[in-house]
C-alpha cells in the first residue's frame, strides 16, 4: 500500500486547478514520520465539486451524458519555465479516454456523447529541482484516471467562455465532482484505481459505509452496469437547478 502524504505548495495548489478544471481547496505538510517512510507517496489534496454529483438525482440534473471510458494512454505536461528556475511546481498530465458505453443521456443534451475524450488529470509534484522523483498527485475522493483502468463517469458540455476580463476558456467536457466519477474495472463499480490506490469493490464499499452522503457510488459499490441505469432511469431532476445552470452558462458563453 502507498503512503498518501499531504504537502504545502501553493504554486501547485493555481496549476493543479488549472490543470483540471477542478478547485484545489487544500495541500498541507506532512507529518516528519511520514517524510521518513521509505515507501512511495501520494500526495493528496482537496478538491470542491463543479456542480452536485453525489446522487442519482443530480446526475439527471446537471449531466448530459454517463459515460464508461477506459484509459488507454497518458502524456505528460512540461513544467513551465518559472517553475524550474523555481526548482518546484507542477507535471501535468493529460489521460487519453475511450469512451466504451453511454449508459444514459439527457433528453435535448445540446451535444451528443464523445467517442474519445482527452482528460485533463493530475499529475506529479516535484522540489528541489527533481523532477525524476516527482511524487504523483490526487485528490480525496477522485480517481486520478491512470492508464489501464476502466471509469464510469458523468459528463456536462460546457460552451467557451469569455469573461470580463477578456479570458477565453474552450468549449470542453467537464465531470460533476468527486460524485460522478467512479472505478469501474471489469464492469463492477467501485472496483479499480481511486486516489492513485487499486481496491476491489468489496473494500470500496466498505470504506463507503459510514460516510453521511450515500450516493451513486455508496449504494451501487459491487453493482454493474444495469444497476446504474436503473438507479438514473428513476432518478428526478430538479427543473428548477437545471434551469439555474443552464441560465448561468448562457451567461459566460461566447455565443
Amino acid at each position: 500500500m502507498r503512503i498518501r502524504t499531504r504537502i504545502a505548495a501553493a504554486a501547485g495548489v493555481v496549476a493543479a486547478a488549472a490543470l483540471t478544471g477542478i478547485a484545489v481547496t487544500a495541500l498541507a505538510a506532512p507529518a516528519p514520520e511520514e517524510q521518513a517512510a521509505p515507501e512511495p507517496s501520494v500526495l493528496m489534496g482537496h478538491g470542491a465539486d463543479y456542480l452536485p454529483s453525489i446522487t442519482a438525482d443530480d446526475w439527471v440534473t446537471y449531466a448530459d451524458h454517463v459515460i464508461v471510458v477506459e484509459a488507454v494512454s497518458e502524456e505528460t505536461i512540461a513544467p513551465g519555465a518559472e517553475e524550474l528556475e523555481r526548482g518546484e511546481g507542477i507535471i501535468g498530465r493529460t489521460v487519453s479516454l475511450n469512451v466504451e458505453d453511454v449508459l444514459w443521456s439527457r433528453e435535448g443534451a445540446p451535444v451528443a456523447a464523445p467517442a474519445t475524450w482527452s482528460f485533463n488529470a493530475l499529475g506529479w509534484h516535484f522540489t528541489d529541482g527533481d523532477t525524476e522523483g516527482a511524487v504523483e498527485m490526487a485528490l480525496y475522493g477522485f480517481p486520478r484516471v491512470e492508464v489501464g483502468h476502466q471509469y464510469v463517469m458523468a459528463i456536462r458540455w460546457e460552451a467557451a467562455v469569455c469573461d470580463e476580463d477578456g479570458e477565453y476558456t474552450p468549449a470542453q467536457w467537464h465531470g460533476l465532482g468527486e460524485g460522478s466519477e467512479i472505478p469501474f474495472d471489469g464492469g463492477v463499480l467501485g472496483n479499480g484505481e481511486s486516489e492513485g490506490a487499486v481496491e476491489d469493490a468489496a473494500a470500496f464499499a466498505a470504506a463507503a459505509e459510514d460516510l453521511p452522503d450515500q450516493g451513486v457510488e455508496e449504494l451501487l459499490a459491487g453493482e454493474g452496469a444495469d444497476a446504474i441505469v436503473a438507479a438514473l432511469e428513476s432518478a428526478v431532476p430538479d427543473a428548477a437547478a437545471q434551469a439555474e445552470a443552464s441560465e448561468f452558462s448562457l451567461m459566460h458563453s461566447c455565443v
